[in-house]
């Protein structure tokens, strides 16, 4: 006697076809797939930059490539959402919070300048992105990113303004120790940062948190009154070069006058 399969039981080909039970799986809400997709890009544009495909992502995501725009308008849009999701800078502002302020401000700026060199390095390539999909010189006559909906400008200028507040917050503590303001200090401390990880002659590999303290809280002279030394004994000497200068010549012209009378007309 043959058993029959339960109620419900499936069998045949469909049983085990991976695409049937791929279709069985719930679709996933519109902002889950998204979602989805980004991060399955993020790694992507790292790797590849913006030359990154639709197939790879959908093949990274595991799904079709007509899925992608069911979710998003367009390529363009999905990219620049990732570049957003990548470059949230709610890390490194954890990060700087922890950096207890009671420490001392070398201290700080060091870890500082550690912490913020790393990011900047980290996402370098998704930076360079951004600047030219989302940062980018606003079109003639609108005041809007060319190409790109305001929203996506605003949250970037929104990240960038966090964290430049957070790496003053640093100096804060120590305000009145400073000959600029800590909003000052900190924009020099983004820029010396963004230098070396973005410009030409910058050196990621050698960057030391110390070098740069020691660069933006002591600057490169030995001391002032080293400086104002060196500068007394260069004026001493060159009114001294002057003295002896006008002296000669006064000796020189005194001896033609001397000897006026038998030079030749």
């Amino acid at each position: 006697m043959h058993s029959t399969p339960g109620a419900g039981a499936t069998t045949g080909p469909e049983s085990t076809n991976p695409e049937n039970r791929r279709r069985r799986v719930p679709a996933m809400a519109p902002e889950e797939r998204r979602a989805a997709l980004i991060a399955a890009t993020i790694p992507l544009l790292h790797e590849h930059g913006l030359d990154v495909s639709t197939r790879q992502i959908a093949h990274a995501a595991g799904v079709a490539e007509g899925t992608i725009f069911g979710v998003f308008e367009s390529k363009s849009q999905l990219v620049v959402c990732s570049v957003i999701k990548a470059l949230d800078p709610q890390y490194t502002l954890d990060a700087l919070a922890a950096i207890d302020p009671a420490t001392d401000l070398r201290d700080r700026v060091a870890r500082t300048a550690e912490l913020i060199h790393a990011r900047f390095t980290e996402h370098a390539h998704l930076m360079s992105a951004a600047r030219k999909l989302i940062l980018s010189p606003p079109e003639p006559g609108t005041g809007r990113p060319a190409g790109h909906d305001q929203d996506a400008h605003q949250r970037m200028m929104s990240s960038r303004q966090k964290l430049h507040a957070a790496v003053a917050e640093i100096f804060a503590p120590d305000a009145a120790r400073l000959r600029v303001s800590p909003d000052r200090a900190a924009r020099i401390l983004l820029l010396h940062c963004g230098a070396d990880a973005f410009g030409p002659f910058g050196e990621p590999g050698t960057f030391h948190g110390e070098d740069l303290a020691a660069l933006l809280l002591d600057g490169i002279l030995t001391s002032d009154d080293a400086h104002s030394s060196a500068s007394n004994d260069a004026h001493n000497s060159a009114s001294n070069d002057i003295h002896g200068s006008a002296s000669n010549d006064n000796h020189a012209h005194n001896t033609e006058t001397d000897r006026g009378d038998q030079t030749p007309c």
